[in-house]
Parts: C-alpha cells; sequence; structure tokens
C-alpha cells in the first residue's frame, strides 16, 4: 500500500495520516483488513467517534459466538482457519477469525467457544506470533474456562520427535484450566489437507447445533470477501525457467551455496520482500539408485497406490519422501527389523536421541543399519508424500521484474559410508536449464515498515541473509531514508562472504549504513553473529528505541534461539530491566510488529 495518489484526484488525507493508516493496516489479514473496511464505513454513515471516546476491540467475543484463532509460520495455520471461518459462515454460526497475536489475551476467559489452528515450529516451538498466547494460556494468569468449549487442529512435521507439541500441549491445557473438548484433538503432517478437512466437517457439525442461532451484534454489516484464486498454486506450480546458477561459496569452501534466478514472467506470482517461494523437488538418481539396490528391487516395477500405477522409480523420484525420516514410517520399520534400539525412540523421554537419527538418516541408512524385508506395495503406501521445500526470495520485484532470486545451500555430505544429498538443493544445484515448479508462499509477519523513514536491523547469517538482500533492495528502489544494519555470519571470510562485492557496494553507496560481520572459523575463539550484537548491545538498544524494526532469519535450532537470549541480555543490560522484563519488551516488540523472525 503506497501513502502517493496513484491518479490526479487528491486523496481527502494528508501524507501524515496516510502513513498513519499505512501503519495501522501493517500486517493485518484479510479478515482484519475487512473489519477495518466495515468499521470506517460505519463510522461515516453513523458519526465519527469523539476525541477521547474508548473504542472496542474489533468484533469482541461477545459479538460473537465463535472464535477461530490460529498461529502459522508459513501460513498453513491460517489457510484451514480460514477455512474454518468460511464453513462456519455457510453454516449460519457467527465467528470472528484472529491471528494468535492479535488476540486480546483478557477476553479468554469470556471466551463461549474457541478453535484453535496451530502449527508446531521446528522440534517443539510455538510459531512466533502465537509465542504469547501460548505462554498466557500456560501461566498462573491463565483464567478458569469452565464455560468454554473448543477444539484444536494441530499442524506439525513428523520428521520431528516432537510433532504438534504446541496443539497437542493447548489441547491438554485447555482441559486442564476446565474447557470442554467438542471434538478431539486432530493432528496434521505436512499434507494436512485431509485431516484438516475432516476435522473442519466434525467441528462444524457440532458446532452448529449448538451456536447456530446466536445472533452477533456487530454494529457494522461485514463485507463478503472477496475470493481472488490464483492461476498458480501449491497443487499447480508455475514452471518458471531457469535464469542463472551461480555457485557463490569460494574455493574451499565446507560448503556449496548457489544464487539461482528464476523467470516468472506469465505467471501471476507476485512477491513481496520477506515472501517464499516453494519449490517442488525431485529426488535425484544418487539417492534412488542406492537405494532400490538396498532395498534389491526393481525400478521398473509397477506398483499401484491412491488409484494411481507408476513404476517404483518414479514413485521415489517424484512422488514419496526418501531424504527425510518421519516418525511413522521409522516406527513400522521397527516393528519389521524387530528392533528394540528403534523401539527405546518411540518411548517418552528418547525425543532427543529420535530427534538426532531423524535428523542425520536418510531412509537408506535405516534399511542398512536395521535391514527388515518390505515388498513394494507397503513400502509406497508408508512413506510420505514428497513435499516443496521454501526458499526466502532474495530479490526485489522493484529492481528484477519478472524475476525471483534463491540463495540455496545445497545439502551434500557423507554419512554412514555413502554419499547424501537432499532433494531440493540438489535439484536446484543441477538446474542449469530447463524449469522449476514454484509457487508463492506469502509471509504476511515478515515485511519491511510501511514508513519508510524507519530504521530496520537485519541479523541474516548463513543464507538467512536471503531475505535482506530483497530488503535492501526494496528500500533502495523506494528511496527509503530509514538506515540499514546488516549483522551476517559465515564461516569463513575468503570463502563464504555470501554477496560480499553486493554488499560492500550498498554500503559504499550508503544504501547500508552499518554492516557486522563474524566469521567463526578465521581464528581460534568461534565467533558468532549473537557476540557481534552483545558487542554492538548499546548502539542496538538505541536503535530499537528510536522506533528500529528488528528481523533475524536463519537456523531455528540454534541460531535463533542463541539470537534471541543474547537480545534478552541486550536489553536487560542497556534498558536497566531484568529478564523478565526484557522478555516483555521483545514481546512488546513482535506484538508491534517490530520484531519479525522468518526461521527454519
Amino acid at each position: 500500500m503506497s501513502a502517493q495518489p496513484t491518479n490526479d484526484i487528491p486523496l481527502p488525507l494528508s501524507t501524515e495520516k496516510s502513513l498513519q493508516l499505512e501503519r495501522l493496516v501493517q500486517g493485518l489479514d484479510s479478515a482484519g483488513l475487512l473489519w477495518v473496511s466495515g468499521y470506517a464505513a460505519g463510522l461515516a454513515r453513523f458519526g465519527s467517534v469523539a476525541p477521547g471516546t474508548a473504542v472496542p476491540a474489533a468484533a469482541a467475543s461477545p459479538q460473537h459466538a465463535v472464535t477461530v484463532l490460529y498461529g502459522t509460520l508459513t501460513g498453513n495455520s491460517r489457510q484451514v482457519a480460514q477455512r474454518l471461518k468460511d464453513a462456519l459462515d455457510g453454516i449460519g454460526v457467527s465467528a470472528r477469525l484472529l491471528r494468535a497475536s492479535e488476540y486480546p489475551l483478557r477476553e479468554l476467559k469470556q471466551e463461549r467457544c474457541l478453535l484453535l489452528v496451530i502449527s508446531t515450529q521446528g522440534d517443539g516451538d510455538p510459531p512466533d506470533d502465537a509465542i504469547a498466547f501460548v505462554e498466557f494460556v500456560g501461566s498462573k494468569k491463565a483464567p478458569s474456562l469452565t464455560g468454554l468449549s473448543y477444539s484444536v487442529l494441530a499442524l506439525g512435521d513428523s520428521s520431528y520427535p516432537r510433532y504438534c507439541a504446541v496443539g497437542r500441549n493447548l489441547d491438554t491445557r485447555l482441559a486442564e484450566l476446565g474447557g470442554t473438548r467438542i471434538v478431539p484433538l486432530a493432528e496434521c503432517d505436512l499434507e494436512f489437507e485431509l485431516a484438516a478437512g475432516s476435522w473442519i466437517t466434525a467441528t462444524g457439525a457440532v458446532v452448529q447445533q449448538t451456536f447456530k442461532h446466536s445472533t452477533p451484534h456487530a454494529v457494522v454489516t461485514p463485507l463478503r470477501r472477496l475470493e481472488v484464486v490464483p492461476t498458480h498454486d501449491r497443487k499447480r506450480p508455475f514452471a518458471a525457467p531457469v535464469l542463472a546458477n551461480q555457485r557463490i561459496t569460494g574455493r574451499g569452501a565446507g560448503k556449496d551455496v548457489r544464487h539461482v534466478e528464476l523467470n516468472l514472467a506469465g505467471s501471476d506470482i507476485h512477491y513481496e520482500p520477506g515472501d517464499s517461494l516453494g519449490v517442488w523437488p525431485r529426488n535425484p538418481p544418487s539417492i534412488v539408485q542406492p537405494l532400490l539396490e538396498t532395498l534389491r528391487m526393481g525400478g521398473e516395477t509397477e506398483v499401484t497406490w491412491d488409484g494411481r500405477t507408476l513404476p517404483l522409480v518414479r514413485w521415489l523420484s517424484e512422488e514419496l519422501e526418501i531424504t527425510r525420516l518421519a516418525r511413522p514410517v521409522l516406527a513400522k520399520h521397527a516393528e519389521r527389523a524387530n528392533s528394540p534400539e528403534l523401539a527405546r525412540l518411540l518411548t517418552s523421554g528418547a525425543e532427543d536421541d529420535l530427534g538426532r537419527l531423524l535428523r542425520d538418516h536418510q531412509l537408506v541408512d535405516l534399511l542398512r543399519l536395521w535391514p527388515a524385508a518390505w515388498d513394494t506395495q507397503e513400502l509406497v503406501a508408508s512413506l510420505r508424500p514428497l513435499a516443496p521445500r521454501s526458499y526466502s526470495i532474495a530479490s526485489s520485484r522493484k529492481l528484477v521484474e519478472d524475476e525471483a532470486h534463491l540463495t540455496v545451500a545445497v545439502v551434500d555430505y557423507e554419512f554412514s559410508g555413502s554419499h547424501h544429498q537432499g532433494a531440493a538443493s540438489a535439484h536446484l544445484a543441477e538446474a542449469k536449464t530447463g524449469d522449476v515448479r514454484v509457487f508463492l508462499e506469502p509471509n504476511a509477519g515478515f515485511r519491511l515498515p510501511a514508513d519508510p523513514t524507519r530504521d530496520v536491523v537485519m541479523i541474516g547469517p548463513g543464507t538467512g541473509v536471503a531475505p535482506f538482500r530483497a530488503f535492501v533492495q526494496e528500500r533502495t528502489a523506494m528511496g527509503a531514508t530509514g538506515r540499514n544494519w546488516l549483522f551476517f555470519g559465515e564461516q569463513f571470510f575468503r570463502s563464504q562472504f555470501l554477496y560480499q562485492t553486493e554488499w560492500q557496494e550498498a554500503l559504499k553507496r550508503k544504501q547500508i549504513h552499518r554492516l557486522d560481520l563474524a566469521f567463526s572459523r578465521d581464528q581460534t575463539e568461534k565467533i558468532y553473529v549473537q557476540h557481534r550484537l552483545a558487542e554492538k548491545g548499546r548502539e542496538l538498544y538505541a536503535w530499537l528505541e528510536s522506533g528500529a524494526h528488528l528481523y533475524v532469519c536463519g537456523d531455528a535450532q540454534r541460531m535463533a534461539k542463541d539470537v534471541h537470549s543474547t537480545l534478552l541480555d541486550v536489553v536487560a543490560e542497556h534498558g536497566g530491566k531484568d529478564r523478565e522484563q526484557a522478555q516483555e519488551y521483545l514481546t512488546h516488540l513482535q506484538q508491534q510488529g517490530r520484531y519479525a523472525r522468518d526461521i527454519y
């Protein structure tokens, strides 16, 4: 949204008011935007709010029979929550839809029916937009919920041992607080559509019986949401021609990182800085062939599953996950191998050991280390469908127009005596010509500030720097006057300073104003970005106090946790706060949309 007029008709708002409006609507989803438009229309019809008059919260819970609440990282939970809201609208149930970060926690004790759709990030963490809600529900501050009816849909990834843990914990906790579970907890893996659809149907049927005749008391009649169906999406990806594929790490580097440029001309993919591209991979022959040999199966053997008949080699190359192990297939293999060791990993208390196995082993390793017989039909039926991988977009359309740039770390390593590759990264590394199947994954929670005068602090070690390349390109093209501060880290300066020439040129041209670097292996003592944050703590806190927006992108397992802990230390030391107050400070920044993370 731009504060500048797009034609010769003068806007009824001053530039200052326009900027205030942009800040107000920043980060709102479609439901929030529609509510704001309806509220404004109501004011236009019935009169303005007098100065000092309290404005009620948007669609407060007494006005709606049901609250649909979601927490999401990639947008899947929001998609399911919107489907549920639409289904409730269709059966005459008054419901409001809110992101967890926008939910007024004081209203929880008044809720009559709460329907939660929430993902688990990585190995057991809530998505950033749900942290405050999860912590509140789990705390001593949580109210009695004896009058609450609820149900939870949990989304996750069964390649992590604490799969769907956030949803499970909330489901249990709401019951402990006195809530009544109206539909059992539903758990969804990466392919969530079928399970989510069943939960929506079951939940809608129960809710309709109790709440259909509840009458909303909203003053403004809500506008009907306009559905815009994209031509290309997850199920209908766009075949993007490869324009460039260049290695950007030097000789001797321990990592192969590629800069990949794709042509989106002719698609309806219109991305913004902070968005990602979903890439549908193909398992390379270097992974498939050793697997067939270990299984002692012929690749041309035809296998029928789910109404389709394909040669086994095509199932393993194009349809099924073979580089990421998941708990369900591990459980089935443990039974076939009659292995007490594998069975132990599946018990409560062994999550850390299970996590290491799921992280380090591919399917071929499981078959080699714990031999067991499979037949082709059972194997195909047991493996998870191949899932797309997400890559942060490293470019701004204002600069590259119909292109999208990706920064790809190629997964390629030796383990247990054999060569291993990642499905998507190997697929992209080999894509010098031809097409790559892609679709847009919007990330509304990871956006530049609408106010171009705001400063931004970007923390992106490794390939986490990708979206910040897009941020700087965008801010430069816009003529933003706010300052840009980048923290970047890798192992070696000489061989792994990603986009080195670009950053140095941007620094020279004042397109970035501060650049702090951490190369962990260039000296005896390892130095990471969090050490640079601590060193610059006084200045960093001063930037935050003056309204800067803070962004973190990269590894969720270690980097993001270490960076968050260091930020707490910085706020505590330079803001004169204790640890709890520092956490409240960062939580407030998150709620304002000034502390955003895109971690994986």
